[in-house]
C-alpha cells in the first residue's frame, strides 16, 4: 500500500529525521510514536502530500507520490487519502450534513448514493438524526464523531490521523479506535500519530521516532 524508502526531512541545518523506511499494508493500523518535536505530524504531512521530504521516496502502489504533479496530487487526495485532524477541520458555521457533503461532492460515484451514505455514517458514529445541527454547537467529542463520519462517507483507502484522541475522554477515544479499526478491516491502511498508550496498543504495529530506530 505505502512504502517509505530512505525518507529524510530537514529545516535549514536542523534534521528532523533521516533515512526512515517503513511499510504500511492494506488492513494495517500503524502507530507513529515519539516525544513532542520528533516529527510525527511532519511525517504524516509528507505521506499526505501536505509537505515534501528533503530526500527519499514514498510509494503508493509502486508509484513515488513525492514526484506527483498538481493533477496527480489532487486525484490522490480525492480518491485515496482521508485525514483525521486533532482539530477536526470542520466548517463550524455549517451543518453536520453540509460537512459530510463536502467529502462526497468531488466524487460522482459517491454523490449518486450520498443520502443513504450520510445517514448510515451518522448512525455508525452515534449521531443519527442530528444532520441538521450546526457544528459549532456540538461538543468536542461530537465534532470528532462528525469528522469520523466524513471519513466513512469519503471511503478512502489510506487514513492519516494526527493525535485524533488527544482532546477526547475514554468513551470517545474508544469510539474513534473502533471506527478506525472497522475501516482497516475493510482494507484501509491507517497511520496514527499519537502520544496515547491506549491508541498505540490498539494498533497492529508501532514505528517510533526520536529513538535509535531512526538515525539522528
Amino acid at each position: 500500500m505505502i512504502d517509505v524508502e530512505g525518507l529524510s526531512k530537514s529545516f535549514g541545518e536542523r534534521t528532523l529525521w533521516r533515512d526512515i523506511s517503513l511499510t504500511v499494508g492494506r488492513g494495517e493500523m500503524l502507530a507513529l510514536t515519539g516525544p513532542s518535536g520528533s516529527g510525527k505530524s511532519t511525517l504524516l504531512n509528507c505521506l499526505g502530500l501536505l509537505d515534501r521530504p528533503s530526500a527519499g521516496a514514498i510509494r503508493h502502489e509502486g508509484k513515488d507520490i513525492t514526484r506527483f504533479g498538481r493533477r496527480e496530487v489532487r486525484l490522490f487526495r480525492r480518491d485515496v487519502l482521508g485525514y483525521l485532524f486533532q482539530g477536526y477541520a470542520l466548517i463550524e458555521n455549517a451543518t453536520v450534513e453540509e460537512n459530510l457533503e463536502v467529502a462526497v461532492k468531488p466524487r460522482r460515484a459517491l454523490r449518486d448514493k450520498a443520502g443513504a451514505s450520510l445517514a448510515e455514517a451518522l448512525q455508525r458514529v452515534g449521531l443519527a438524526g442530528r444532520h441538521k445541527e450546526t457544528v459549532h454547537r456540538l461538543s468536542g467529542g461530537e465534532q470528532q464523531r462528525v469528522a469520523l463520519a466524513r471519513l466513512i462517507v469519503q471511503q478512502p483507502t489510506l487514513v492519516l490521523a494526527d493525535e485524533p484522541t488527544a482532546a477526547l475522554d475514554r468513551d470517545n477515544t474508544a469510539m474513534v479506535l473502533d471506527s478506525l479499526r472497522e475501516m482497516s478491516r475493510a482494507g484501509c491502511a491507517v497511520v496514527i500519530a499519537t502520544h496515547d498508550d491506549i491508541v498505540r496498543d490498539a494498533c497492529d504495529n508501532v514505528f517510533a521516532l526520536g529513538t535509535p530506530l531512526v538515525a539522528q
